[in-house]
């Protein structure tokens, strides 16, 4: 659990950060301490999983899933330039922030005093690359952002899309076909930018329908918590089924190999537990693992993943045993992912009953 200095965080059943409404990974690192220098009496935390995104320094426990604390980007007040030295280079690196704290040293974003954390990092972290990384998301501000209203204006001008040719004049000889040819040029150029312009757009809205749908899903989640007692059986089956629906739209935040670094398929074998989870129970516990691919790399949108790269995540399933979820490969070479309590008695079973209440209503 989080210290009382610290904000705690909370995880998914694989270990993976809870984000909130358009938050975003952007760097990620190994073996990370957090220390508050002024207060020694305070818990420090060890030898952790640092995830910076757009709002949050978050650490997670390296040895215990459950634990994990948050440091808010809008209640750090300065960011301080790590001092080189021989020692630093063959030792532990820090990166010192200033961050807003409340009277009893919990940190705050309208806290009345100021005190001073460190991040140590330990082994080889590249200690240039990360305080760059969080000096950009902690200037752009995107929390504030992200709490406004999603749905801003487009500050792109429309063109017509037409082009006006010169019809009404006759053209004759080489200059015709010259002026003919020009023209064409100049159509097939303003097609081609306004193309790329409607793509650049389709992908911006792309991203806010994405952060909207996982403001729904939180919104019917809190929902559904809040009045679970008032709905009946129908409603609760039609919020489950838009939380599902709205869950298959997108993966907000999905682990690339610039912001996991040398955890990437770690944390990209906790995302896919995650995800996986939704088709698992629409397959009735069992699903190809080519099916499983071309689901996942849907969810993930222009940042694909290789085959070679989901193999290797399934397989830290049971190295870290994070997910009640498994790979399995059958003797004729077909992979696919199961879920842990799904056995081969069940799937006999199951068919058994199904073949039962077949035969039963082609005699009704």
């Amino acid at each position: 659990m989080a210290g009382r200095w610290l904000l705690e965080a909370q995880l998914t059943g694989s270990g993976r950060p809870v984000l909130h409404p358009g938050e975003v990974e952007c760097y990620t690192l190994s073996s990370v301490d957090i220390i508050c220098e002024e207060k020694p009496n305070f818990p420090p935390f060890r030898s952790g999983v640092l995830i910076l995104t757009t709002h949050r320094i978050l650490w997670i426990d390296g040895t215990n899933k459950s634990g994990a604390a948050a440091i808010p980007l809008g209640a750090v007040n300065h960011i301080y330039s790590p001092s080189k030295s021989i020692k630093t280079m063959f030792g532990k690196s820090k990166v010192r922030l200033q961050v807003s704290a409340t009277a009893d040293g919990r940190i705050d974003e309208r806290g009345s005093t100021a005190i001073v954390i460190a991040l140590v990092l330990r082994g080889k972290s590249d200690l240039d690359s990360f305080y760059s990384r969080l000096r950009d998301a902690w200037s752009s501000r995107s929390w504030e952002a992200s709490s406004s209203n999603p749905g801003r204006s487009d500050s792109r001008e429309n063109s017509s899309g037409f082009f006006e040719g010169s019809s009404g004049v006759r053209m004759a000889g080489v200059s015709g076909i010259l002026r003919k040819e020009q023209e064409m040029w100049e159509s097939t150029d303003k097609s081609l930018q306004e193309a790329f312009q409607d793509l650049n757009a389709l992908m911006s809205k792309a991203k806010e329908m994405v952060m909207l749908a996982e403001k729904m899903r939180l919104k019917l989640l809190s929902g559904s918590t809040s009045f679970g007692n008032a709905t009946n059986d129908e409603e609760a089956g039609s919020n489950q089924e838009m939380q599902d629906w709205l869950l298959s739209v997108g993966i907000v935040s999905p682990v690339t190999k610039e912001s996991a670094g040398a955890l990437y398929h770690q944390q990209l074998s906790r995302q896919l537990a995650d995800f996986v989870r939704i088709p698992l129970e629409r397959a009735g516990g069992m699903i190809a693992l080519i099916d499983v691919y071309c689901l996942f790399n849907r969810a993930r949108g222009t940042e694909l993943i290789s085959p070679e790269d989901l193999l290797q995540a399934c397989a830290i399933w049971e190295k870290f045993d994070v997910s009640p979820v498994m790979l399995r490969k059958f003797d004729s070479g077909v992979m696919v992912i199961q879920n842990k309590s799904h056995s081969d008695e069940e799937v006999f079973l199951i068919g058994f009953h199904y073949s039962i209440s077949t035969c039963l209503s082609s005699y009704d």
